[in-house]
């Protein structure tokens, strides 16, 4: 079944999951897609079956700073839909895919209805929001180079060895200048760990990548694996 293709939709059992099919669809996210805007509201919430969703802060000189992906071990929208909030950030496709998608309103009603999907949210949002504690952390201690290789560890994690990304995005991901992403993506694809031109990285040796990480990546893991052990067993990819 497609929509189990999303992990958190992967643990409802199934009668659950079989009252929430008729109100999903599945749609194709195209890169650089806005999910939605600082202080707008969140009309839908999508559970990834793979790509990347970034929650990005913008400041008002105009930098913007990644502050946690979601990819097919998660869900955007859903803390939203369950009170009311509007969009505290700037939610945008960083890696395309596919996603299953309900409205705001049904996934509300639904959850009120679905013991299991109301507890499962509740969870996810408690991990989102220890992953975004982290990125603060991370942010404000770990030099360019260890962040860059654990911001690399989670993307090859959520959308494998290929991904499409242009300088200009990785810097504002990462809340620098473009010729610091320059810099040191030289240097990791100098060391063998990535092959980098025109718009698309692939990494070569992730093993390598771990090694010159901050420990931020285990962090996240640590979090989601305590909160969801089921997925202890599933292969590192399959992970967060």
């Amino acid at each position: 079944m497609v929509h189990r293709n999303n992990l958190l939709l992967s643990r409802l059992d199934p009668p659950s999951l079989a009252c929430m099919i008729p109100h999903m669809n599945v749609l194709q996210l195209g890169q650089g897609k806005i999910l939605a805007e600082t202080h707008q509201p969140v009309l839908k919430v999508y559970f990834p079956h793979g790509g990347i969703i970034s929650s990005v802060v913008e400041l008002i000189g105009g930098e913007a700073i990644e502050t946690a992906m979601v990819g097919r071990d998660g869900v955007f929208g859903a803390s939203q839909a369950l009170d009311g909030k509007l969009s505290l950030n700037h939610v945008v496709i960083q890696v395309p895919g596919t996603a299953s998608v309900v409205e705001s309103a049904r996934l509300c009603e639904l959850a009120l209805q679905i013991t299991p999907l109301r507890k499962l949210l509740v969870e996810y949002e408690q991990f989102f929001v220890a992953q975004v504690q982290q990125a603060v952390a991370c942010n404000a201690v770990h030099d360019i180079h260890k962040r860059m290789c654990k911001w690399l560890l989670r993307m090859q994690r959520l959308a494998g060895n290929d991904l499409p990304l242009t300088q200009e995005f990785l810097a504002q991901m990462m809340g620098v200048q473009r010729t610091s992403v320059s810099t040191i993506a030289g240097s990791l694809q100098k060391l063998g760990m990535i092959t980098y031109s025109r718009g698309h990285l692939h990494i070569n040796d992730i093993e390598m990548v771990r090694q010159h990480a901050c420990e931020c990546d285990d962090t996240i893991q640590s979090h989601y694996l305590r909160l969801f052990p089921a997925e202890a067993n599933m292969r590192p990819r399959e992970l967060i």
